[in-house]
Parts: structure tokens; sequence; C-alpha cells
């Protein structure tokens, strides 16, 4: 299966051709200026050579040495020379310094002469280099100017040319590209100047037939999710979705992270005075450049919590990270134009808090009001941070994760637990496989605490096949009476040195071993690269194994994966299962992905179930299996050591 290409064609052609006349023109500039260089510097020592042998013959003669102070400095002045000392083992002779002052002393030239007529007398100079003070003329290098330009104008035309040449297939590549993006309706029709036109007429009419077989439910269903839990001016997650994923991080045990809050000053006046209009591309403007700040970081919720304010929920991060964070989002807001009547210069404040698992959501809302409120009291636009008394500091560096991931690899892997998934009919469906590693003290760290730097130092392929290889050897060579579920990360899958490994190990499995094998992926990974993926799960699917999408509903993506790869089991996320007894939003995404799974064999289970009143209300929606401590507690797969603190 073909994926797409992550570059247009012209754009190709046109980057290559570029990068070459760029090559071609920078090797000659650098040729050219080594030249000058070498050049000023001969005619530097050559000149200086002269002076020498001036002073060393006017030295010869007795009346010529009593005459250097009267002739000399102007010679020196002339010739550039800052500094000269004639000196012998007996001192200093004579001591010239100029009047001239330099920015930088450090570019001067330090020269260094025996006299040949006088021997054991030295001559130090300190004299301008050639070309210091001269600026570019238009004159002196018009020649190169104008091949400069020539060369510019026949790059500009030249790829000009070739986009008009390829215009045809680069509107079918955009077409192409938007239907990928789910945009179809809006290129149900290709341009007339799209090549080759049997490709776009054939486009034409698989999206008329795709239109027509298209069920309601389905749009009902996106429709649902997407007026529930994201606002529809930015894209955003809305207030409902923040306090749900913050209320839901914080009962979790063992987290921390940090709440940032982005709130434009002044926004009345600016509704009043230029429109809902205007108001609005500012508000579009500032989504647009944190959603592409928060990229970076996994488990990250961007929302637009009031209308005029942004609230950021960063997880597992330390005060440091925020920091910098933080300092990374004003420098991109400082760089926006607001319209008046907002003032350029304080327009924008940031307050941030961080947290823990155990604390109120109330309360940490309230510290990030008070942080923001402290930032508008600067004056200016800026950023203020609330002090408490713990905080959570992570000193590990990249460096140092490398270091230690690279010794857990080399010592055989990260440690494995399990917890089961468990059926409403009390069956077990299978055992998902949980990744732990021990830190340099022993202090054992979960999946949730390393897994961000697994991805930050590029370990990710390793990591999956460590912990692969482990649940393929425990198929293979213990009585093992359930499945195993392996979760394998989107980066992973695709490193195609990983994908070939991991085809050419299924291979050797038995069948009968694959069918009790089962892969995780991340909803959202697996949407964003479906192109990628879709090839490795149908790979896998057809040499038995089974499909997991986990942590669905973290994000809001479309759901066409489920009819486009072969799907066996959805996991939904913990969030969405926390409290859902008292939570109707989540019970309403619940039921409209119930609803998307209703016409196919796909399986849904909620993980992180905690109490009997969740489990209730899940059986109730139609959910058919439940993973939590509700059921059982996450067991080692390990050998019985004596216990140690856990991190």
């Amino acid at each position: 299966m073909r994926k797409a290409s992550g570059m247009r064609l012209t754009n190709r052609l046109v980057a290559f051709v570029t990068v070459i006349v760029i090559c071609a023109m920078f090797v000659i500039f650098i040729g050219g200026a080594v030249s000058f260089r070498k050049l000023g510097q001969d005619y530097l020592t050559h000149y200086l050579d002269g002076v020498v042998e001036v002073i060393d013959q006017e030295m010869a003669d007795p009346q010529g040495a009593q005459s250097l102070s009267r002739w000399l400095p102007k010679l020196l002045k002339a010739s550039n020379v800052m500094e000269l000392e004639v000196s012998s083992e007996a001192g200093v002779i004579y001591s010239f310094k100029g009047l001239q002052t330099l920015n930088d002393p450090s570019i001067l030239y330090r020269s260094r002469y025996e006299l040949q007529h006088n021997p054991g007398y030295f001559v130090d100079m300190k004299s301008i280099p050639p070309y210091t003070e001269f600026t570019y003329s238009i004159g002196a290098m018009s020649s190169i100017s104008l091949a400069i330009a020539i060369i510019i104008v026949g790059l500009i035309w030249g790829m000009d040319w070739l986009r008009r040449q390829l215009l045809g297939s680069e509107l079918l590549e955009h077409r192409g590209r938007m239907i990928l993006a789910g945009r179809v309706e809006e290129n149900e029709i290709g341009d007339e100047r799209e090549w080759p036109a049997t490709a776009s007429l054939a486009l034409d009419k698989m999206i008329a037939e795709l239109k027509d077989a298209r069920q309601e439910r389905s749009r009902f269903d996106t429709f649902i999710r997407t007026h529930t839990f994201l606002d529809q001016l930015t894209g955003a997650a809305n207030r409902v979705m923040f306090d749900s994923r913050l209320q839901s991080m914080l009962q979790d045990q063992e987290t921390h992270g940090a709440v940032i809050l982005v709130r434009i000053a002044d926004w009345e006046e600016l509704l009043a005075e230029k429109g809902k209009e205007e108001a609005d591309e500012l508000i579009q403007d500032v989504g647009g450049i944190l959603s592409n700040l928060v990229q970076r970081y996994p488990d990250t919720v961007l929302a637009r919590y009031f209308d005029a304010e942004f609230a950021i929920l960063l997880g597992q991060q330390s005060v440091k990270e925020v920091k910098q964070f933080a300092n990374t989002m004003m420098n991109a807001l400082d760089r926006l134009s607001p319209p008046t009547p907002l003032d350029k210069e304080n327009w924008c404040h940031i307050g941030v808090t961080s947290w823990v698992s155990g604390e109120r959501r109330g309360r940490i809302m309230d510290e990030a009001d008070m942080a923001l409120r402290s930032a508008q009291l600067q004056g200016t636009n800026g950023w203020f941070a609330f002090k408490k008394d713990q905080q959570v500091e992570d000193a590990r560096g990249s460096v140092r994760w490398r270091t230690l991931l690279d010794s857990i690899f080399s010592s055989g892997g990260p440690l494995l637990y399990q917890q089961p998934v468990i059926m409403a009919d009390g069956t077990t469906l299978h055992r998902e496989l949980l990744s732990r590693i021990r830190d340099e003290n022993g202090m054992l760290i979960k999946a949730s605490r390393f897994l961000s730097a697994v991805e930050q130092v590029g370990f990710n392929a390793r990591m999956d096949q460590q912990v692969i290889s482990k649940t393929l050897n425990m198929l293979r060579n213990e009585p093992v009476e359930d499945a195993l579920s392996v979760n394998v990360s989107v980066e992973a899958l695709l490193d195609k040195a990983f994908v070939k490994w991991l085809r050419d190990e299924l291979l050797q499995t038995p069948r009968t071993v694959l069918n009790r094998l089962s892969f995780e992926i991340p909803e959202s990974g697996l949407v964003k690269h479906l192109d990628a993926i879709r090839p490795v799960a149908r790979i896998l699917v057809g040499l038995g194994c089974k499909l997991v999408v986990d942590q669905a509903g973290r994000t809001i993506v479309s759901t066409h994966y489920i009819k486009d790869i072969k799907v066996d089991i959805i996991k939904l996320h913990r969030g969405l299962v926390r409290e859902i007894d008292l939570r109707q939003e989540n019970q309403l995404f619940v039921r409209s992905m119930l609803g998307v799974c209703a016409d196919s064999a796909v399986q849904v289970v909620a993980v992180g179930v905690e109490n009997q009143n969740e489990w209730q209300v899940l059986k109730q929606l139609g959910v058919k299996g439940g993973q939590g401590r509700y059921f059982a507690a996450e067991l080692s797969l390990e050998k019985p050591e004596s216990p140690r603190k856990q991190k």
C-alpha cells in the first residue's frame, strides 16, 4: 500500500535546483573571500617588510637612528601600524603607539621581525588588517553583483516555468491531500486543469459514490462529539473537556504537571470597537500559535477556557521545563500585532501554576488565576508563576535519560507488569503488559514518567523491540493460558528497520501463538499517520494478531479508521472513564463511540475503572469489558524481589 508523500513533486524539484544553485554560489563566494583575504594578507606582509627594511637601514646609520622619532611616526601612521617597538636584549630602544581607537583590538595583525643589518635587534608591530574599514562598493564589485543578479533572475524564471508546467499534477496532488485530510466535500469535483485527466475523472466518480454510501449515523456521531468537547472557532478543546481531563489526571497516582492560563486583555473594548469578526481573527491567531507550541509535549490539552482566555494542561513536566515553555510561548505571542484598542506592549498575560496528584481542581485553577492577575499587574506582556511550597523538580536531562535507558536495554530490558481486561460476563479477554524501569537508585518508574524521555532520545523502536521480544518468548515457552497485549508506539511503526524486524519475528512464530497476541496503538498517532501505519496494521492482522486502538477519546479525531483498517478492540481513554457516573458529557462521548462501532465486530473496552459505580454505568451504556484496579491490580511478571520504593 502506497503512502502519501511528505513533499509535493514541484517542491522537490524546486528544492533540488535551488539547493544546487545556492551551493554553487556559496562555493564561489567562499573561494572569492579566501582569495581576497590571502591577497590582502600578502600585501600587508610585503608592505611591512618594506617598513622594517627602512628601519633596519636607518638604524645602521648612527645619524639615521637618532632621527627615527622625527620621521618614523608619520610612516607608521600612513601604513596603518598601531603599535611598534624596537628592542634588543638590553631593553626597548624605540616605542610607538597610535592614537586611533579600535572597537575590537583582537583583530590587529601581530608580527615580529629580526633586523638583518643590526643583529640582536627586533621589531614588534601591531597593524590593522587590510579591508577592515572597507565597505561594499557597487563599483568595485559590479561584476560579481551582476553575475549573482543574473543567477537569481534565471533561477526565479526557471522555478516559475517549472511550476507552470506541473500545475496540473500539483492541483491533483493538492486535491488528494485535502481528501486524505478529511475535506472531501470541498473537493468533490476537480479542476479542469488537473492532470492526468483520467485520474481526476476517476476520483470524481469515486467521491460521488462514497458520498452516497455514507451513513447519517456516522455524521451525527462526529457532530455530537465535536460540539460537546471542542471549541468551534479554534478547534481546541473547550472548558468541559479541559476540566474533565484535569480532574482525571489529578486523581491518577504519582502524576504532576502544570496549568497555564493565557488571557487577552481589553477583550470587551476590542469587541465593541472592531466587532466580532476581527476579534475572532485574533483568537484564531493566538490559538494557532499555542497549538503549534504544545505539539512537542505528550498528553497536553489546549482549551479555549473563556472567550478571551486559553488554558493549557501539561502533564509529567518539571518546573524548569514549564518555565522554558512559558518563555517560548510569551516570545511567540509578542510577535503578534493585535488590533487597536489593544496595547501591543500590554495585551497578553500568562499565569502558571504547578500541581501534583491529589490536589483539588478548583484550587489549582484559582492559583493559575492569581498568577495571571499578578502578571497583569506588571503592566506589560509577561507571565507569572504561582509560588508553591512543594514543586516537582526532575533534574534528569536527556543525557541522563539516555544513559539510564542504555543501561536498562543492556541489562535485559524493562520490567513487565500485567493487568487483565475483564469482559462483562466475567471472562478474561487478554492481559495487557505494562513496562516499568528502575533508576540508578533502584526506584521503580512507571511508563507515564519515562515514555516521554524515550521519545525524546529516540529510543521508541529499541524499547518496543525488547518488550515485544519478551512477550513472544513468554507466549512460546511459558504456559500462558490468557492472551497477551503489548503496546507499540507510532514512532516505532514509522521506523522501517523496526517494521522489518517485527515482520521477520512474527513470520518465525507459530500462528497459534500469534492468535493470542494483540498490539495496542494510540488513537491520535494512528489517525495522524494512518497512511503510513495502514500497511503495517494489515500485516499484523494478516499474520493472525489482533489490533487494539488505545487511548480512544484522548483527542477528538475522526473515527473512519475503524472501517479503514480491521480494528478488533477499542480501549477508551481513562479520562473518559474516571467518574463517568457523574459526568454526562463523558457518557455522551462513550455513546457516540459505541454508535460508530455498532455495525461492526469491534469491542469497546473501558480503561481505568476504579469502582462499582463507574462499571455499572459503563455496562448500561454498552461497554463490553473493563480494565483497572476495580478488577485487578497491576502484577509483576518478573521474579520476586525485595520490596523497593516506587517512584
